[in-house]
């Protein structure tokens, strides 16, 4: 289906650095540009061109440049409307609420997009009536401290729709947040059409890529790879990217005598030709709201093998069919998993390319396909009014629910907030 072509607008944190949420956002704005007047609004700005490369027919814009305003005075004092509870808040001011604040009313669009939740939350609060509201949830509700979805809950009910990367994530919006009128929905990420071949199947390389960070198990990963190498030496492990991590885990390859095996290859941007270089993709996180680099490998004709960790990686990959999922924090389990697939030369090919054709549901064909949907029938339902007697009935058998969690919620952030007070009292 055709659908009427829309001015969309998207909010993002900050365009010009490199992350999965503005990986997946200038790839969504550009497969909508195909057929939509996009625009990137960029709150904050710290170097001349983005790191990553945007597709030529969305318009990119910032509002607080940090490299001219960072000594700005209303930048020294503390956001209002961004919420206290959001990771990112210290990161805003009093100038970044004035800013989004004039930009939004500005808007002359007819659809905003607010990609985190302190930036949906101004679009909430901010965004023109005339304009469809929409909020993307690109980690997860139960990631969220106590506080924030206490915020999240008051705010969220001006928006129309509020998506997630997972089908799990859709279910905790709807079971525990109590948002009467706004249609949530999951809408995977998306990973544009290789422009290179897939891989084989025949290299004798295991990749893993992502921000060196924790929570990423990078660690995890090594261990379970000596038990590889040891089996067979030939095979190599290659670590794309970079963070906090990477002394401890140059210390570990070192322990384990791992120097030829298990190569730390620094951050590459675009990843398809690292990708398409290997035979078998890895991920070991013990927490992924979706797992970009997943679908990224298994586009290139990757199998991967992953720790079945919330949310991501259970809904993107069969296990036995295009990869393995393996329980979190079991090294013994991945190095298993490795190993079969590392043994057994068909059966590696077989699962890349099973890889390669699962994966194209996260193509941007799809994924545009369903977010035209979504914000067409958005439009159609502000135009048709209140919601069925089918949708009011189940409403009301979930506010209960919805209700009992946000008590919780706002005890636990009113316990916290008083904790805070008496520690800081006693200072």
């Amino acid at each position: 289906m055709v659908y009427a072509t829309m001015k969309i607008s998207f909010l993002i944190h900050n365009a010009y650095g490199i992350g999965g949420t503005i990986t997946t956002t200038f790839n969504l704005a550009g497969a909508l540009a195909e057929r939509h007047d996009v625009e990137i609004v960029s709150a904050l700005r710290h170097r001349e061109h983005p790191h990553l490369v945007l597709d030529p027919r969305v318009r990119l814009r910032a509002l607080v440049d940090l490299r001219k305003e960072a000594d700005h005075p209303l930048h020294r004092r503390p956001a209002k409307v961004f919420p206290s509870a959001e990771y990112r808040h210290r990161q805003y001011s009093e100038l970044t609420d004035q800013r989004i604040g004039e930009c939004l009313e500005a808007l002359d669009t007819d659809v905003v997009i607010g990609t985190r939740p302190g930036l949906n939350v101004h679009i909430a609060q901010q965004a023109p009536q005339r304009v469809l509201r929409v909020g993307q949830e690109h980690l997860t509700l139960d990631n969220h401290p106590p506080g924030l979805r206490t915020a999240l809950r008051r705010a969220y009910r001006r928006l129309d729709v509020i998506t997630t990367v997972t089908e799990a994530d859709a279910a905790a919006y709807r079971r525990k947040m109590w948002l009467p009128g706004v249609h949530v929905e999951a809408l995977p990420n998306s990973v544009p059409d290789p422009a290179l071949p897939p891989a084989d199947g025949t290299a004798k390389i295991v990749i893993a890529a992502g921000r060196l960070v924790p929570v990423k198990r990078y660690d995890l990963l090594i261990e379970a790879f000596a038990q590889v190498a040891a089996a067979f030496p030939d095979w190599q492990l290659r670590i794309y990217g970079k963070g906090e991590e990477q002394p401890r885990l140059r210390e570990l390859i070192e322990r384990l005598r791992l120097w030829n095996h298990v190569l730390l290859m620094g951050a590459a941007t675009p990843m398809e030709a690292e990708w398409a270089k290997g035979s078998i993709g890895a991920a070991a996180s013990d927490f992924e709201p979706f797992g970009m680099t997943i679908v990224e490998a298994m586009r290139c004709g990757l199998p991967v093998v992953s720790t079945d960790c919330p949310y991501g990686p259970g809904e993107i990959i069969e296990d036995g069919a295009d990869g393995r999922l393996v329980p979190v924090s079991d090294a013994d389990a991945l190095a298993s998993a490795l190993l079969e697939l590392v043994g057994d030369d068909e059966r590696r090919r077989r699962m890349g390319r099973t890889a390669l054709e699962n994966a194209r549901r996260f193509a941007p064909g799809p994924v545009v396909a369903q977010a035209e949907r979504l914000l067409e029938e958005a439009r159609t339902a502000r135009s048709t009014g209140p919601r069925t007697a089918t949708a009011a009935a189940h409403r009301t058998n979930s506010a209960l629910i919805g209700r009992s969690h946000a008590a919780r919620d706002a005890a636990h952030a009113a316990a916290t907030g008083a904790l805070r007070a008496i520690r800081k009292g006693r200072r």
